[in-house]
């Protein structure tokens, strides 16, 4: 949760809290209650109901419902009972934990993996990915993430990101051009971050991943220990 808000927070503070036995991120608070994002209620072994009235009764506009279900549990009484409260199933995703005891070494590519250190780069990163350069006071190894990307020449075709999360770090923004998918960048990336999160002092790395990333990140020692299943209510009204 603390990593997830940590990444969303780059557009504008978005906070994670406890509502009871619910997890919650959203924005801090704004002068323009329309400029608000849609809240994220993350709930794990919490009957739908009792998710559902927590929700409506402090939810302040727009949200959506993430129930956590371990990999062993079945997940058709969950679905049935959100679809009984009026949700709709959004999506699925994996989500997955490398415990960082063991950490496979990176496959030979002729592909340069860096992490982001200079503005040189961060600005490259940023013409790239058509954002805000990284801010130069963002590029030590005290900043709350680091950056890292795959160059092909001159072009970066790759990238991912570890944010700190609470001693553990989580996985962000991984991405591979199309051009240059199945040759092994993927995983070079995410291997060169692993062995940085290591030898920060993580204890773990988790993430989410869809169907597609489902099949890469095995492939560097992530475990999947669960599914996230995102519902949205039908209904409007609060």
């Amino acid at each position: 949760m603390h990593g997830h808000s940590a990444g969303k927070s780059r557009i504008f503070p978005y906070e994670a809290s406890r509502v009871g036995p619910l997890w919650l991120m959203r924005d801090a608070s704004r002068k323009n209650p329309r400029d608000y994002r849609k809240e994220e209620w993350i709930a794990y072994d919490v009957a739908a109901e009792d998710v559902d009235a927590i929700a409506r009764q402090h939810a302040r506009g727009r949200f959506y419902v993430g129930a956590m279900i371990a990999t062993a549990e079945p997940d058709e009484p969950t679905r049935c009972a959100y679809k009984a409260l009026g949700y709709r199933l959004l999506g699925t995703e994996g989500f997955f934990v490398q415990q960082l005891g063991q950490i496979p070494k990176p496959p030979p590519t002729a592909i340069s993996i860096e992490r982001v250190r200079t503005a040189d780069l961060a600005a490259r990163l940023g013409k790239t990915t058509r954002r805000q350069p990284i801010p130069d006071d963002l590029l030590g190894d005290d900043a709350p993430f680091r950056q890292y990307v795959a160059i092909d020449r001159a072009d970066i075709v790759g990238r991912v990101r570890s944010v700190e999360a609470v001693g553990a770090t989580w996985c962000a923004d991984m991405f591979v051009d199309p051009s240059h998918r199945r040759r092994g960048i993927g995983q070079a990336l995410l291997l060169a971050m692993l062995w940085d999160d290591q030898a920060h002092g993580s204890r773990c790395s988790v993430l989410t991943a869809t169907h597609t990333g489902a099949l890469l990140y095995p492939r560097v020692g992530y475990e999947r220990i669960g599914t996230l299943f995102m519902f949205g209510p039908r209904s409007a009204a609060l």
